[in-house]
C-alpha cells in the first residue's frame, strides 16, 4: 500500500500561505511520500487554490513526488484545453502526473460554466475519450456528439505513453462501472465513509470480473480526511468547522473523517486498507506540516506501506 498526501489547498483557519506550501513540498518529498494531491472546487465560500496552477507550482518545487488530482471536474472543463494543460504538466514534472477526473455531484453549478446538466454523463465520457485521442498520436479526426475535430494535433504529447494514468472518482454503481471502462483506476471520495468505500470496492471487483479485467491493472485509492490529535473533541470541532465551510455540512465530518489519537487513527486507516485501498490519499485540513510526520507514525503500524 502506498501513501499520498493532500497538498494544502483549502485555507479555513487562515489566509493562503505560500511559504507553507514550499516547506510542505520539501518535507513531504524528504519523508518519502508516494504522491501529493489536489482536488477541485471552483465556486464556493471556502478559500481554495486552483488545482492545475497548484500542480504546476508543485512540479517546480519537487523532483520525486508523483502529482495527482482527486479529482478534476472534467465535465465542467473544455477537454481540448484540459488535455493541453495536463500534457504540459506531465512534461514539466518529468512524467509524474496522475490524472484523476470525475463528474462531480452538484449539477446546479453547470449554468455558471455556460453548460446545462443535461446529458452530462455522456459529455463527461466523451471529454475523456477526446483527451485520450489527442494524447494518442498524430492528427486524426474525432467525431462525437459534443466535440468535433477535423485533424487538429496536440503537441507536445504527455511524457507518459500513451498518456498519464487516468483514475476516475465515482460512487454510484453505474459510475463505478464507467470508471472501469474509462480509467486505469478508481478513487473513493473523501466525502464518503469507510462503510461506503467497502461497498463500492465490492462493486468494483465484480465489475472487473465481468469485464474480464485483471484487478492488478486497475488501481484502487481512497481520499481520507484525517486529524491526528490526542484531544479527540478538539479534532472533531476543527474538522466540523472545515467541513461546514467547504461542504456546507459540518456534520458530515463525523460520518466520514478519521480522527483521534495515533492508535485510533491507525486502526481506522487499517480498516480502509484492509477493504482494498492500495493508495491512501491522506488529507489533513489543518496543521499540515505537523501531520506529515504524525501520519507516518500512524501508518507505520499498517502492513506493507511503501513508496
Amino acid at each position: 500500500m502506498k501513501l499520498g498526501i493532500a497538498i494544502p489547498q483549502i485555507f479555513v483557519e487562515g489566509p493562503v500561505n505560500v511559504p507553507l506550501l514550499r516547506r510542505f513540498f520539501a518535507r513531504a518529498e524528504s519523508l518519502g511520500y508516494h504522491s501529493a494531491w489536489v482536488q477541485e472546487q471552483t465556486l464556493g465560500t471556502a478559500v481554495t487554490l486552483d488545482p492545475l496552477t497548484l500542480l504546476g507550482y508543485a512540479s517546480a518545487l519537487t523532483d520525486t513526488l508523483r502529482l495527482g488530482s482527486a479529482v478534476l471536474l472534467a465535465g465542467l472543463r473544455d477537454p481540448v484545453h484540459l488535455a493541453k494543460s495536463l500534457a504540459t504538466l506531465d512534461r514539466l514534472s518529468g512524467g509524474r502526473l496522475l490524472v484523476g477526473v470525475g463528474l462531480g455531484g452538484n449539477p446546479r453549478i453547470y449554468p455558471a460554466f455556460g453548460l446545462t446538466a443535461d446529458r452530462r454523463v455522456r459529455r463527461f465520457t466523451e471529454s475523456v475519450a477526446l483527451m485520450k485521442h489527442l494524447w494518442a498520436g498524430p492528427a486524426a479526426p474525432f467525431q462525437g456528439e459534443f466535440f468535433t475535430l477535423d485533424r487538429g494535433s496536440l503537441e507536445p504529447k504527455p511524457l507518459q505513453h500513451p498518456h498519464p494514468p487516468i483514475w476516475v472518482g465515482a460512487h454510484h454503481p453505474a459510475a463505478l462501472r464507467r470508471a472501469i471502462r474509462l480509467g486505469d483506476g478508481w478513487i473513493g471520495a473523501g466525502s464518503s465513509s469507510t462503510a461506503d468505500f467497502k461497498t463500492d470496492v465490492q462493486i468494483v471487483r465484480r465489475g472487473l470480473a465481468e469485464a474480464k479485467r485483471e484487478p492488478s491493472t486497475f488501481a484502487v485509492a481512497k481520499r481520507v480526511y484525517i486529524a491526528v490529535d490526542e484531544n479527540r473533541a478538539r479534532a472533531e470541532a476543527r474538522l466540523m468547522r472545515c467541513f461546514g465551510v467547504y461542504y456546507g455540512d459540518a456534520e458530515r465530518a463525523k460520518r466520514v473523517a478519521v480522527y483521534g489519537d495515533e492508535r485510533e487513527c491507525g486502526e481506522k486507516l487499517n480498516e480502509i486498507a484492509s477493504a482494498g485501498a492500495e493508495l491512501l490519499i491522506l488529507n489533513p485540513l489543518f496543521d499540515e506540516m505537523e501531520h506529515l510526520d504524525r501520519l507516518l507514525r500512524v501508518t507505520s503500524r499498517l502492513p506493507a506501506v511503501g513508496p
